[in-house]
């Protein structure tokens, strides 16, 4: 059967109409597509330089973006501070000074400066004659400059504001927020803010802060990303560190972002650093230059604010990359972050403006998608009886089998004593005259005993399997860490490299004064020897010893523990280096991977049928990832489970098919384009969260279409009747005939297609030609 939601079936039968540039030429052998706001390359491109007659090189000093223009001020040129102002148009990538009437701030360098509806205001630095180093001093004055009218004007306001410099600002809620920077002569961590909406009423207000406050620091980047501000690394003498931390407006708490989740072989935070750049864009918070344990290294890092992971981006392969440099700027329009100057390699000052070609993609939501599942517990097929309690969790046989061989080993025997038992029930059945028959509720729930665990940290591990990861109780908090060690126990017998690490990776940052003897004496009670291990080195580290034995806690740890102890700060043991890969497993990608590809065909419980030809699949991870087919097995289940596929009226190929079951399962998106055609509209038809199968089809479209493909494409195109994408391939056979001709499939087009071909060639063949071609006849 085919079945669609009604909210569904009266969109168009026709795929969506694509606008392509028609203006191609004979060399051009693939198209540009406008399928709307998805830039789809992380591409550098180097524009033009800042001539020194409209500015000189320069850092330490701040750009803003403005509309379409971005807006340099001040800075040093390594001999004299500056307080000119320069305009770069994005769009005709035009350099020039802007226009300014007034008196402008005092030239200075090491100063913020940040947009508040049509001004930019700029506060404080540091100012003076750097050539004859006289008269240098941190400024906390407040200047506003008015794009339209290139009018400075400087803010009159009471309050007492420290002086200071290389300090972060940002605008949020009609306010100007200042955090931290240097006064001359310490580093700063407090906070100040002022409403910038009427300048007769402004006044300087600090705020108390709470939380896990940065350390005082300077020469950092502030950025805000959903409704936070974050600071990452900077100057912070002994205790420099390559910490992200958040910042929350509206109750003024600060949290350090824990990389404890990070595993080992996933991409770290970057480098600690200072004089870097960092900008937000989408929920990516995107780091560049600075100067990094006395190396000045160009990789972009970006970090994703709703998965909390770092990743270096890389940049497409024709790319102009920018070098490494400090006190750089940094800004963005739209879709595009713009860089410009700084300090390069033997302390020049650099003229340099580059832009960076963002891609928006939406977010993979296959964790989120999964973990949806798992919480609203819909499609539940198997129930674990756990501990001697004999608590229940339920849970889908796809997801669990798919992600833990120990529980698929479980569910595969306790399956086969259901069908034994079943078969003794019919005999019976049979004997007494009665037959059994399925409940309209269907199959009843697979029972599997677990005797080894407690519910707690059993859902604990579900959850992991369910999105690779685990939500993080509070740190440091007894009860919490031995929670975690019971799920490290249970991750050690099921043998998940993946969540052992996650745990461990957990504990040990957990561990402090207040919790080591009591996470020291679990570890011991389950054999923990790792986790043991390194309580006993953290209790005697020189600074912790004598504070934790004088705890009572101490006083009631057993007695071959204090031995243990003792002996351990009398005679610690050699430090055991191993040069051992570290196993970390496999990920729910890989997992559902395999499953997909044979690993999990024992277990299929739908047959998905694609014009008459069948696939076998999982009802679990089809309503995880779609809501047709949620709402289909919720309310609309087809009673010989044979589900028609198609998308609206049209059957998508075999190999486009495909293409669909791998977004579904693992998130893939990498298909060949002809199978991108198929797909576009299926975000639509089938629910998925978002359109991140539609760009990704967009970009396939927009990078591939060649002439060696170009006849599978108008196959394609005109079998989900994108007219638009017909008349383009069309467009490239005609101009690339010599060497769309030589290709062994264009035989075996359609008549239909083959005459379409033929019409084009004839309407391309200029009056001139028919002319020649008619005199030669």
């Amino acid at each position: 059967m085919s079945w669609f939601p009604a909210a569904m079936s009266c969109k168009s039968k026709v795929a969506p109409s694509v606008d392509f540039d028609h203006s191609c030429s004979d060399s051009v052998e693939y198209l540009t597509l406008n399928f709307g706001p998805f830039e789809t390359v992380h591409r550098w491109r180097r524009l033009p330089p800042c001539d020194e007659f409209v500015g000189a090189r320069r850092s330490k000093h701040t750009v803003v973006a403005y509309r379409d223009a971005i807006y340099v001020f001040g800075g040093d040129n390594g001999k004299n501070m500056l307080n000119d102002l320069l305009r770069f148009d994005v769009k005709d990538c035009s350099w020039c000074r802007a226009f300014t009437t007034g008196t402008p701030p005092a030239p200075r360098y090491h100063h913020s400066a940040v947009v508040y509806g049509s001004s930019m205001f700029v506060f404080g630095g540091y100012t003076g004659d750097i050539y004859s180093n006289s008269n240098l001093k941190n400024k906390n004055d407040l200047f506003e400059y008015k794009f339209a009218t290139g009018q400075w004007t400087e803010w009159k306001v009471e309050g007492r504001l420290v002086a200071r410099s290389a300090h972060g600002a940002t605008v949020y809620n009609d306010k100007l927020w200042i955090f931290a920077g240097y006064d001359g002569n310490a580093r700063l961590n407090d906070m100040w803010t002022i409403g910038l909406q009427d300048r007769e009423q402004a006044s300087w207000e600090e705020i108390e802060q709470s939380g896990e406050i940065p350390p005082s620091c300077c020469n950092f980047p502030v950025a805000v990303c959903q409704d936070k501000m974050f600071v990452f690394s900077g100057q912070s003498g002994a205790k420099i560190t390559n910490n992200l931390f958040q910042f929350e407006f509206k109750g003024h708490i600060w949290t350090r972002i824990p990389t404890e989740h990070l595993l080992r072989g996933s991409p770290p935070p970057p480098q600690r650093r200072y004089g870097h750049t960092m900008v937000a864009f989408d929920r990516h918070l995107y780091v560049f230059g600075g100067a990094a344990d006395n190396t000045l290294p160009n990789e972009l890092h970006c970090y994703d604010v709703d998965s909390q992971t770092w990743e270096v981006i890389q940049p497409s392969t024709d790319s102009e990359m920018p070098s490494g440099r400090l006190f750089h700027a940094a800004a963005v329009i739209h879709d595009a972050m713009y860089i410009f100057g700084g300090t390069v390699d033997n302390n020049v000052r650099s003229g340099e403006m580059y832009r960076f070609q963002f891609s928006c993609y939406p977010k993979c939501t296959l964790h989120e998608d999964y973990g949806k599942l798992w919480e609203n517990r819909q499609f539940c097929d198997v129930e674990f009886i756990l501990g001697e309690r004999e608590e229940k969790v339920l849970g889908h046989i796809a997801i669990v089998t798919a992600r833990c061989q120990w529980l698929r080993k479980k569910i595969l025997q306790a399956r086969d004593r259901q069908k034994q038992s079943k078969q003794e029930g019919n005999e019976e059945s049979e004997e007494s005259g009665f037959g059994s028959g399925r409940t309209s509720r269907g199959p009843p729930l697979l029972e599997v005993s677990i005797r080894e665990a407690d519910a707690q940290p059993f859902e604990v591990l579900m959850q992991f399997l369910y999105t690779d990861k685990i939500q993080y109780p509070r740190k440091g908090h007894v009860q919490d860490v031995l929670l975690i060690m019971d799920v490290y126990k249970l991750a050690l017998s099921f043998k998940l490299s993946r969540l052992e690490q996650l745990c461990v990776q957990y504990i040990e940052a957990s561990v402090d004064l207040q919790n080591v003897l009591s996470v020291c004496e679990n570890a011991n009670k389950l054999q923990l020897d790792q986790l043991k291990e390194h309580c006993l080195n953290f209790v005697v580290k020189e600074s912790h010893f004598n504070q934790v034995i004088m705890t009572k806690e101490f006083e009631r740890l057993s007695t071959p523990l204090i031995v243990e102890i003792v002996r351990r700060k009398q005679q610690p043991p050699p430090r055991v280096y191993s040069d051992q890969p570290v196993d970390i497993g496999t990920s729910l990608v890989q997992d559902m991977k395999a499953y997909l590809e044979g690993a999990g065909y024992e277990f299929c419980d739908i047959i998905l049928l694609l014009d008459g030809h069948p696939r076998p699949a999982h009802k679990a991870i089809l309503a995880a990832r779609s809501s047709y087919f949620e709402a289909m097995f919720r309310s609309f289940m087809p009673e010989d489970g044979q589900v028609n596929i198609s998308i609206g009226e049209m059957v998508p190929s075999t190999q486009a098919f495909e293409s669909m079951l791998r977004y579904i399962y693992y998130g893939d998106v990498n298909m060949p384009p002809e199978d991108s055609l198929y797909l576009f509209a299926a975000p639509y038809y089938y629910g998925f969260s978002n359109n991140r199968l539609q760009a990704y089809c967009k970009q396939n479209l927009e990078m591939n279409v060649t002439v060696e493909n170009v006849l599978q494409i108008l196959e394609a195109a005109d079998k989900t009747q994108a007219l638009d994408m017909k008349k383009h391939c069309l467009h490239i056979i005609v101009h690339q005939f010599t060497k769309v001709s030589k290709l062994p499939n264009l035989r075996s087009l359609s008549q239909p297609l083959l005459l379409d071909i033929i019409d084009s060639l004839a309407s391309h063949i200029s009056d001139k030609q028919c002319t020649e071609m008619s005199s030669d006849i």
